[in-house]
């Protein structure tokens, strides 16, 4: 994991291998201390990831939940197809994409990943 906070306003969390029950409480540490710092978006970007179980899509939501709560937007970016699968089979693609509302699907970016605005 590799965080770029280059603009703070928008910090980068790179994920790169695993993440699974065995590697993903560094990952939910540093999303909550991002979360924290009140950024206006945090980027999860998945560009390296090779694998992923309940575990890290309960991360994915749990930074929603937490986004949603504190006024983050969350943004997935560089989404792998495997990944873009689970998450459009378990709902949390159509959970992302609800407006704080929860009645209005966002635009999606031009990368077309799913965003939230919390």
């Amino acid at each position: 994991m590799i965080v770029d906070r280059s603009d703070p306003d928008m910090p980068v969390i790179r994920v790169g291998g695993d993440l699974a029950y065995t590697t993903a409480s560094p990952l939910r540490s540093e999303i909550d201390r991002e979360l924290q710092a009140g950024p206006a978006t945090l980027v999860l970007d998945f560009a390296n990831l090779q694998f992923i179980d309940s575990t890290g899509l309960s991360i994915i939501v749990h930074t929603w939940r937490e986004g949603l709560r504190d006024g983050v937007t969350l943004r997935l970016c560089a989404v792998p197809r495997f990944l873009e699968t689970i998450l459009d089979m378990t709902g949390v693609t159509g959970l992302l994409a609800r407006s704080t509302s929860g009645d209005a699907p966002l635009d999606p970016e031009p990368d077309e990943q799913p965003t939230v605005t919390a």
